[in-house]
């Protein structure tokens, strides 16, 4: 379903502050204030309600695309069950940069080193002990296939894909970062820092866990706010073919969005304006893509019609 209008006509109000708040209180997990409506149906058809936004999935340089989608622990088991691993009696913490064993305690497994400055913004200087390596020399020393862990981490997902589908105990590592290549970030290194992805790129890892949860997952309602934002034509194919996953899977997708190429795909549209602001918040048409197309109050309406 794709939430459309004029910017101001009400889309967030109504997606965020009045059904996704709606639902997650009517579900126990929220206990703050919801928007005023009559009521909320059909919420037994789903068992959570999830919120897709560009929020940063990690706030430390060791948060990462592929520990938020469950590939690193694949990884570490890999590298611990190696020969070289066992003889030193390395377990798959080691090759962790969360905790202590393993990493470089001088930058705590961050590669980096945060210098304060007392009136602009920090600073991040490469860490003189591990050069940016993040972990001990020892645990270096222990490679998969010839490449240790830090050689791992520097792949980009494509890469790493094409690494771990070449041997059958690493399939189930590049079964799991395929998803980052389905939502058009297989150029992201694996071991790129979350502080350092853009908002669109946290927003399609987050779409990727999904993905990567879905035979699992109960049935859910994700919600997106805009997700082509910044996105080139090409991405925005994948994302649609993300979404059609997600459907497939039994889940439902509530999309507020601008762009044509997204909405024409959408199964109901729910058009709000007519105008911005005061002359906002009312439902001026609903529908299928071509039933609002003929619509001659919409303004989405027509701008849709050259798209269909």
């Amino acid at each position: 379903v794709c939430v459309t209008g004029v910017s101001g006509s009400g889309k967030s109000t109504l997606v965020h502050e009045i059904l996704y708040a709606g639902i997650q209180k009517m579900k126990g997990a929220y206990d703050g204030s919801v928007g005023k409506c009559g009521g909320i149906e059909g919420t037994d058809f789903i068992q959570h309600v999830e919120l897709v936004d560009q929020s940063p999935i990690g706030r430390t340089p060791r948060s990462n695309a592929i520990t938020y989608i469950k590939a690193f622990d694949l990884i570490r088991d890999l590298l611990a069950n190696s020969q070289a691993a066992k003889i030193r009696g390395f377990k798959p913490g080691h090759f962790s940069f969360n905790v202590p064993g393993g990493r470089c305690e001088t930058c705590e497994g961050d590669g980096v080193q945060k210098i304060e400055m007392q009136f602009l913004a920090d600073i991040y200087l490469t860490c003189e002990s591990c050069k940016g390596k993040r972990f001990k020399k020892e645990v270096l020393d222990i490679q998969y296939r010839g490449k240790n862990v830090d050689d791992i981490l520097r792949l980009t997902a494509t890469e790493a894909i094409d690494f771990f589908s070449k041997s059958a105990e690493g399939y189930r590592v590049a079964r799991r970062l395929k998803v980052l290549d389905d939502v058009g970030l297989g150029y992201l290194r694996l071991g790129q820092a979350a502080t350092t992805l853009s908002g669109g790129e946290a927003q399609r890892i987050k779409l990727a866990h999904h993905l990567s949860a879905t035979e699992s997952q109960e049935k859910s309602l994700f919600v997106f706010d805009e997700p082509t934002t910044g996105l080139h034509f090409d991405d925005i194919a994948k994302l649609l073919k993300c979404f059609e996953a997600l459907v497939q899977a039994g889940h439902s997708l509530i999309v507020i969005e601008h762009n044509m190429n997204v909405v024409k795909c959408a199964d109901f549209v729910i058009d709000l304006g007519p105008e911005a602001g005061d002359e906002g918040g009312e439902i001026v048409a609903t529908g299928t893509p071509e039933q609002i197309a003929r619509s001659p109050k919409s303004h989405t309406g027509k701008v849709l019609k050259s798209y269909l």
